[in-house]
């Protein structure tokens, strides 16, 4: 078999990049050894925020009455909330499907390894391998769940992400590794249904890439909710006594044991470059990331990378983005290379976070003299409403320019409003220019503008 582009793997970065080159007329293949749509679509975006959903509506129906409604007899069904997630996983990955005949893509199911130039050999469930030709290849394999050296997943006591979402009973204690959004985001779930949750961090505090008010914020929220949290703190072992976990974590203050049902390892994750041939083509890797130019072109002729296996944000729309602009180039157009300091990133917690940009501390380490606008959804008329008053929007700006350095965000829907700045700041739009733009009232998007106007000095309801 022939095609002029054939992508390995079919998450976010694969099938968008697919997609693209067919719509461009390339004749395109897309190698998935297992449920197209990858991780994202199976196992990490879309279940897991079906999950939170449950939570979420459990937390609204626990807090009917501050609402004027009276509710009886309701309980977490954990089973079924684990098959709802799954259902949706599972309707996403059909969607894949479709999209991939209505694009008129071959589909090849099987394990590929890049065997020589312009080849690629597919191994199916049978184990016989057939070989695919292709102009031009693009791999786009994704990340798993990372493993820490001393704490061995065993899919049952030990546990990463995926066993995280399909467990067969609800734990009643669970130990999170790591305060990232996965963790974090599986903090939420647990917790809100009722089981007892320990985050235990390395760095000196949670959400450690965000600023560090939302770090607060969230660590208050957290703590608030019952939620134990140990940083500069790590799990130095595990060990299984009559079915429960016995966890020694090395603290700031000594070494203490903890126990609980089930351990969830938290700790970032991998990139999956394993059998891929990389070596035999001399394409050329750095710290468990492939080495790429502007335009996702590796050291091998013909051959591409995009995706968490690249260096940037291991992101579902970052590699959205980067299997777009890699298409792109491939069929002769010239786009703009990717702005990894314009993108955003979100975490969804209850309240949720989201971010782009500098942080405060990070601007100022650039030497910007700058501008810091903070408004708390506790002043918002929509938050009050709306029973969401935790959180803030945070904005900082050059103080020379008027330059958007950065937006911090925590709260009700702030993931869907961290856009605004995104796109402000891709259109080199200044603080003046976003108080001159009205904002509806009332909602929760006035809080952008109210936080840019505090850092004019020009806030009216603070």
């Amino acid at each position: 078999m022939k095609f002029d582009i054939a992508v390995i793997g079919s998450g976010p970065g694969g099938y968008v990049a697919a997609i693209r080159a067919a719509q461009l007329g390339k004749k395109v293949a897309i190698i998935e050894k297992a449920d197209l749509g990858g991780v994202c679509l199976n196992w990490g975006c879309i279940p897991t925020k079906a999950l939170l959903k449950s939570a979420q509506v459990f937390e609204y129906i626990n807090h009917a009455a501050d609402y004027g409604i009276t509710v009886k007899d309701h309980k977490v069904d954990f089973d079924g909330m684990v098959k709802r997630s799954r259902g949706v996983a599972d309707g996403m990955s059909k969607g894949i499907a479709f999209l991939m005949k209505k694009n008129k893509i071959e589909v090849i199911k099987g394990s590929a390894k890049l065997a020589g130039k312009g080849k690629i050999s597919v191994t199916g469930d049978d184990g016989k391998a057939q070989i695919v030709e292709a102009d031009h290849t693009i791999l786009a394999t994704g990340s798993r769940s990372r493993e820490l050296p001393n704490i061995k997943i065993d899919g049952k006591h030990v546990i990463g992400y995926r066993e995280a979402m399909v467990l067969p009973k609800q734990p009643k204690e669970l130990i999170i590794i790591g305060s990232g959004a996965i963790g974090m985001e599986f903090a939420y779930f647990y917790s809100s249904i009722g089981t007892k949750v320990t985050i235990v961090e390395f760095m000196p505090r949670i959400l450690p890439i965000e600023d560090e008010d939302v770090s607060k914020a969230m660590s208050m929220v957290y703590k608030k909710r019952g939620i134990e949290i140990l940083t500069e703190s790590s799990v130095e072992k595990v060990d299984i006594k009559k079915d429960r976990c016995i966890v020694t974590v090395k603290t700031k203050n000594g070494e203490v044991t903890l126990e609980s049902d089930i351990v969830l390892s938290a700790a970032g994750v991998q990139t999956n470059l394993e059998n891929l041939g990389l070596e035999e083509m001399g394409i050329k890797s750095d710290k468990g990331k492939v080495v790429v130019d502007d335009f996702y072109r590796t050291s091998a002729p013909g051959v591409y990378a995009i995706g968490d296996i690249v260096p940037g944000p291991a992101l579902a729309h970052v590699a959205s983005a980067e299997g777009i602009i890699c298409v792109e180039a491939i069929c002769g157009h010239h786009p703009a290379p990717l702005n990894y300091g314009n993108i955003p990133g979100c975490t969804y917690t209850h309240p949720e976070v989201a971010s782009v940009g500098y942080t405060e501390a990070q601007a100022k380490e650039k030497g910007y003299e700058i501008m810091v606008g903070k408004f708390p959804f506790s002043a918002s008329g929509k938050a009050a409403a709306g029973g969401h008053k935790d959180g803030f929007v945070k904005v900082i700006f050059d103080k020379k320019y008027g330059e958007w350095l950065g937006c911090h965000m925590v709260g009700e829907g702030v993931t869907d409003m961290i856009i605004e700045a995104v796109v402000a700041r891709n259109l080199e739009t200044t603080g003046l220019e976003i108080l001159k733009s009205i904002h509806p009232h009332p909602t929760m998007s006035e809080a952008v503008m109210e936080a840019v106007a505090q850092a004019y000095g020009e806030c009216i309801h603070l």
